[in-house]
Formats: C-alpha cells, structure tokens, sequence
C-alpha cells in the first residue's frame, strides 16, 4: 500500500520547549489512522504539522508523496480543527458555501456537496440559522461538514466528535468507515475515547510527544497480554501507573 501520509524523524520546538520528539508516523491510503493520548501529549502540533499549518524543528511531513506545506495541497486535505474556525454571523448554509467557493466548486457541485455534507451531520434544518445562534455541538457538526466540503482525499480530523450526542457520534463513525471502504479515502483522526479508538484500522498512542506504540487495536492488545485498548495505554507508558516490565 502507498503511504497517504509520512511523518519522518519529526521534532518540533517551541522555544526551549520540545512538543514532538522524533515521530516516526505512516498511514497507508485508505486507513482510518488513530492517534489517542491526553491533552497536552503533541497530537493538535503532530496534526498541524500534517495539515500544513505549521514546520516541524526536525524531520519531514509528506502528503500523497508531496512536502509539506504545500498549497496544491490543500485541496486534497479536509482539515477539522479541535477549535471551530467559523463566521458566526453568517448562517450555516453561509459557511458551507463560503468554503465550497474558496475550493473552486461550481453552483451545482456545491448545491450537491452542501446537501451532503449537511446530512450525515444532522444539519438540514438548522442551515438557515445564524452560527451565532448554534450549540457547541452544532458548531462542531458544521466543522466537520466544512472538512467534508469538497470531498478531499485525506481527511485530518482533531478530535472530531466531542461535544456530539452519541446517536449521532454512531451515525458519523459508520460514515467515515464507509468513506474509507467504499471511496478509499485516508482518515486520520485524534481522539481520548478509547471506545472511538477501537473503530480505527491503526492506532499510534502519544505521550509526551512521543509515540509509545503503535499497531492494529487486535495486535497491541495481544502484544500487551490485556483485553481493553486503556491496559495498553497505561502499561506502554501512558499513565502514571503504567507497568514498567512491559515491552
């Protein structure tokens, strides 16, 4: 399988402090790719590397075998941000169209585009609403149809469904697997939810801007000798109790 994404012995600064620690990272095309860890353990500075919003110290980022940042790019990535970029004076339909015009798509591709993207987040009938007047979830739900927006190839979603009700966190999870099966798109997407993690192809578990260990949820549960994805966190070194005999 070609790699979408390469992360190569990236480091990354922010004065004296270091954020990202020589991550090496690969998600093959048409993977969902988890990255799981607390707040604070470089998964936000891993994803804006990726996206292009910023350089590693260290190290290079590849997308689709091109560097980044690049702005031919851009139209390739789907970028939900863990805080919601969004004009709240305008309606939701506003937002919508506003970044399917910044991608170039035409009336009809983004009449089309807007309906779906709008559907599978369970916002058709709020469009006409200002974002002013939205909830925090509605908010969230609108970022992520704006990821969505010109049907990219990659798409790189920062902990997506917080603040979403479970029925709907269900309904976008099976989209995204069917994005993934049915159209071959590549999903990276950062969560703490363990159960989330489960639904991932691969998974990387950060710390401290590291990567602890990475592989399928099956195989680090059986390298580990446990039955739950958390046993695996903590014993790889991601929490304060973790088991220092393991390897």
């Amino acid at each position: 399988m070609k790699a979408a994404i390469a992360v190569k012995r990236v480091s990354k600064h922010f004065g004296k402090k270091e954020v990202l620690n020589h991550v090496d990272l690969t998600v093959e095309e048409g993977q969902i790719y988890g990255l799981i860890g607390p707040s604070g353990s470089g998964k936000t500075t891993l994803v804006k590397l990726i996206v292009g919003m910023d350089r590693p110290t260290q190290g290079a980022v590849e997308v689709r075998g091109t560097s980044v940042p690049d702005l031919g790019l851009l139209q390739e990535i789907g970028y939900m941000a863990q805080s919601d970029a969004l004009y709240p004076e305008l309606t939701g339909r506003e937002n919508l169209a506003f970044f399917a015009a910044l991608f170039g798509l035409n009336r009809a591709a983004q009449k089309e585009r807007i309906s779906y993207a709008a559907g599978l987040v369970n916002l058709k009938e709020d469009l006409g609403k200002r974002v002013s007047a939205y909830s925090g979830g509605m908010k969230r739900r609108l970022s992520l149809a704006i990821a969505l927006i010109q049907n990219p190839s990659v798409l790189v979603l920062d902990e997506p469904t917080v603040g979403i009700d479970p029925e709907l966190r269900l309904s976008i999870w099976e989209e995204l697997k069917r994005l993934r099966s049915e159209e071959g798109k590549t999903i990276l997407v950062t969560t703490h939810v363990m159960d989330e993690a489960e639904k991932c192809d691969r998974l990387a578990m950060v710390r401290d801007g590291s990567i602890l260990t990475s592989g399928t949820p099956q195989e680090l549960k059986e390298r580990y000798g446990v039955g739950e994805l958390e046993q695996v966190f903590l014993m790889a070194g991601g929490g304060k109790h973790a088991d220092s005999g393991a390897h």
